[in-house]
């Protein structure tokens, strides 16, 4: 089968067209700084070089308008027609505890994931404008959705109960639901291979760092916790989204700034995070990184916010799984950008790691950034959420 999978993140879209059977992949590429400035699609075919294409997408819509105009192209496209494309595997960020698993999109479908967007609000309305948006280019054409949430399924209710009255998780399943599923699925178990282990015996840390991010302990192949909540706006410092902080922040606001919960919870969702703390520059973390090394306070301030916290996450969670044999960085930051990985990486000497300044140089590929006899390993493991998503699209339809 032919899958194109769609992968919808707040500002970006993942692309990639495979055959699910041999697992070739005919096209992939990225739409990045999606309602941002400067936005591109990135094009590669097989394995000829990347094409960057500088267009303005105002949203998802404009995104995957881009895609299928790359896919179909008379000149480098890699099908004639939309026709030649068997099924669509979307990634869903939040179902609540209504979808443990991936399910065919039907209407049912999409409105129990609207009736979540309240839970993900920069994700669920992008992922359904990507399903709308693919439905109405290829009528006919089956479609599957992947959550984000269903990896963290395993954690148990020490992890992922909160300490409010219990009714409101009787009633309203107010708990601890985990994102990037997907993402942690895959990386620790090719952190594995890459081990030569057997991943029912390791303990590992993903760290998924991204304009989204998130931290996962795996426990013998299954997540044990995870840094986002109910909704993704908890865990870590992200591209606009705060993170952790106390909750009496958002009535504080509220009384200080005659807004509305709703207005305050906009704020902390999308004006907040590297944004914010940036004093507006960027969220970008390349836009950081380049503004921190010409001197711009802010800029380093907030790279350095960030990096803590994620080594807060890390040392949390060593202690939770009561030790780690690997620490892993993926996502756009986590393969990519060496100042948050060296910023990091200085946090954990207590865990004997040797960084490895030259390797910290590499980017977009499988590398140790640590040295063979260290006693944990730290790697760079590029996430395929595609793949996982075509993969479990195949085994829904079948």
């Amino acid at each position: 089968m032919k899958v194109l999978v769609i992968n919808c993140g707040s500002s970006s879209l993942k692309y990639q067209l495979m055959d699910s059977e041999s697992g070739e992949v005919f096209a992939k590429g990225l739409c990045e700084r999606i309602g941002i400035e400067g936005s591109a699609i990135e094009y590669k075919r097989g394995d000829e070089e990347k094409i960057v294409t500088k267009v303005e997408m105002k949203d998802h819509t404009d995104a995957v308008d881009q895609v299928i105009k790359k896919l179909t192209d008379k000149e480098n496209g890699v099908v004639a027609s939309l026709n030649e494309i068997d099924a669509v595997g979307h990634r869903l960020v939040h179902g609540g505890e209504k979808f443990s698993g991936s399910v065919r999109i039907t209407e049912e479908v999409i409105k129990a994931v609207e009736e979540c967007n309240d839970l993900a609000p920069l994700h669920n309305p992008a992922n359904i404008i990507g399903v709308r948006a693919c439905e109405k280019m290829m009528p006919g054409v089956p479609m599957v959705g992947v959550f984000d949430t269903a990896f963290h399924q395993t954690m148990e209710p020490k992890a992922y109960l909160y300490g409010i009255p219990y009714e409101y998780y009787r009633k309203y399943k107010i708990r601890r639901y985990g994102f990037h599923g997907t993402s942690h699925d895959y990386v620790s178990k090719r952190t594995a291979e890459i081990l030569h282990r057997d991943i029912k015996e390791l303990k590992i840390i993903v760290c998924h760092l991204g304009n989204g991010a998130s931290v996962s302990a795996v426990k013998y192949g299954k997540s044990v916790d995870t840094s986002m909540g109910l909704t993704p706006l908890e865990g870590l410092i992200m591209g606009t989204r705060s993170g952790d902080l106390d909750p009496s922040v958002i009535t504080f606001i509220m009384q200080k700034e005659n807004k509305s919960a709703a207005e305050v919870l906009d704020i902390l969702n999308k004006k907040s995070g590297m944004l914010g703390l940036s004093d507006g520059y960027s969220s970008d973390f390349r836009d950081l990184a380049a503004a921190a090394e010409e001197g711009n306070k802010e800029a380093d301030q907030a790279l350095d916010a960030f990096s803590l916290r994620v080594a807060k996450y890390i040392g949390a969670y060593t202690a939770e799984m009561n030790g780690v044999d690997a620490i892993v960085f993926t996502a756009g930051a986590g393969e990519n950008n060496s100042e948050v990985r060296r910023r990091i990486a200085s946090y954990l000497g207590f865990l004997g790691i040797s960084f490895n300044e030259e390797n910290n140089k590499l980017r977009g590929r499988e590398f140790f950034l640590s040295r063979p006899e260290d006693k944990v390993q730290l790697l760079v493991v590029p996430t395929d959420e595609e793949l996982m998503i075509a993969r479990q699209t195949v085994e829904v339809l079948k």
